[in-house]
């Protein structure tokens, strides 16, 4: 279940789901009950407020309602408007309940030990104000636990925004797949826990709609990790030349250890002569050069990739550099400074950009890079790929990949200690490593964001940059060895 779904592409799954022969009632009731089992799970019986909007939602929430009560939950209903209102599927299962149905309204809350979020769904059109916003702004303030069917009401299902105001949940039970929404922030921090559960929709289905959208997650890339033979070499695994400045040098000397960590064969930092000494000093198995000696390093083909940004300086030397690395057409991670640097002239970048090319931008030098394009972290990915030609990654704690085909990934690990310095050098080092190798540009970015939140995740509170390198033997020995199960 790693395929993302628009809220479109979802009802496009119920309505091919129907038409293959399974009623929309039965559908609300498989949805129904599965929220219904995740609640039974987790809580012993308690008092219980459902509170239902007028669409399928609403629907979800009578199921609910009448599954606990016969479970012998004590349990209120409240419903947004009238039921002679409700429509098809949620008229059917409102006339199953047998309680009272009351209005929607902060009463609900309380003595309510546990409250059912059942009021939008994930396709929410305009934002919420007036009495539901009173309704939602109790439900935040009580103590009570709180499950939220689909989406926490006043979360955009497609981009994770807040429509006005919206509940913060404990648990989210969604339904076939889940919602870029449900892993964009803010949505994402709403949402607690996220339950993905099956309601008889078929992975057939599924395919059928053709997602372009997946949790990052190792399926989604494992098949295209370049793992050395036996009979290889070191040349094999590429050779990596990372282009270091004289000022910042931790930077680089970050980029270069992620990347021989990553697997890369051999690496060069390239740097002004007066800095070699202190690149040289940092590792014995880095090589360095002099960026006198450029051409010559070019001219070998046997440098086959490029990473230029962290620490290099931000200006004309480094516009210059990063155009004559993107003529040559071969795999490219541009990061930092080589992107500020074309802020003034973001065109110049992206018609350069011709061969397998990644920007790792953060947010700010996103809009500093591409200040014309807005929306949702999903959708700015996707339009700065498909300008630039390039792979791009916006970082941060829901980093969205996006490949200028349209494929895109979103990151899901709770690894708030990765906001360090150094950490988005040590992920530029690890992509272009994975470059280097062979590895195809989207999967390298989706591995190397992988890779570097699995690392964050792993090490926990106290991790600084430097520790990101060195964990990575680890993870990368155990996607080894389940690649020879």
């Amino acid at each position: 279940m790693f395929e993302i779904l628009t809220t479109d592409q979802m009802y496009d799954a119920d309505r091919k789901t129907i038409d293959g022969g399974i009623p929309g009632d039965v559908l609300m009731e498989n949805a129904g009950r599965t929220v219904f089992e995740e609640i039974i799970r987790h809580w012993s019986p308690r008092s219980v407020s459902v509170l239902c909007g007028p669409g399928n939602n609403g629907g979800d929430g009578f199921v609910i309602a009448r599954l606990l009560r016969e479970e012998g939950w004590s349990v209120r209903l409240g419903l947004l408007g009238e039921i002679e209102h409700l429509g098809g599927d949620a008229t059917f299962h409102a006339k199953q309940w047998d309680g009272a149905t009351e209005r929607l309204s902060p009463a609900l809350v309380v003595g309510a030990d546990l409250i059912v979020d059942c009021i939008f769904g994930a396709g929410l059109a305009r934002d919420i104000t007036g009495d539901v916003a009173d309704l939602i702004a109790s439900v935040n303030d009580c103590m009570s636990v709180v499950v939220s069917v689909d989406v926490p009401s006043g979360v955009d299902g497609n981009t994770g925004c807040i429509m006005g105001c919206a509940i913060k949940a404990d648990l989210t039970v969604t339904f076939c797949r889940a919602k870029p929404g449900h892993y964009l922030l803010p949505g994402r921090q709403l949402c607690g826990e996220l339950a993905i559960r099956d309601i008889g929709i078929s992975d057939q289905v599924v395919s059928e709609i053709r997602p372009t959208c997946w949790r990052n997650d190792p399926v989604l890339w494992r098949a295209g990790i370049r793992w050395p033979g036996l009979d290889g070499h070191k040349y094999h695994r590429g050779h990596l030349l990372a282009f270091g400045g004289t000022m910042m040098t931790g930077a680089t000397r970050l980029v270069a250890r992620a990347a021989r960590r990553s697997g890369v064969g051999l690496l060069t930092i390239v740097s002004d002569a007066s800095v070699l000494p202190i690149y040289a000093a940092d590792a014995p198995g880095t090589m360095t050069a002099s960026i006198s000696g450029l051409e010559a390093l070019l001219n070998d083909c046997r440098h086959n990739a490029f990473v230029v940004g962290p620490g290099y300086g931000v200006g004309d030397d480094t516009r210059s550099l990063v155009l004559q690395l993107l003529h040559l057409c071969r795999s490219t991670v541009l990061d930092a400074d080589a992107l500020t640097s074309f802020a003034d002239d973001p065109s110049t970048l992206c018609f350069a950009v011709q061969g397998p090319t990644v920007l790792t931008p953060h947010e700010g030098e996103f809009t500093r890079l591409f200040s014309d394009i807005d929306g949702d972290k999903l959708a700015r990915a996707r339009a700065a790929a498909k300008r630039s030609g390039a792979t791009v990654l916006i970082k941060g704690a829901d980093t969205v990949i996006a490949a200028p085909d349209g494929r895109a990934a979103i990151s899901a690990v709770d690894a708030p200690w990765l906001a360090t310095a150094g950490s988005g050098d040590v992920l530029a080092g690890v992509i272009a490593g994975l470059m280097a190798q062979g590895m195809e540009m989207f999967d390298a970015a989706c591995m190397g964001v992988w890779l570097h939140g699995r690392s964050g995740t792993d090490i926990g509170p106290g991790l600084i940059a430097e520790d990101i390198p060195d964990h990575l033997p680890v993870i990368l020995r155990e996607l080894w060895l389940a690649s020879r199960k």
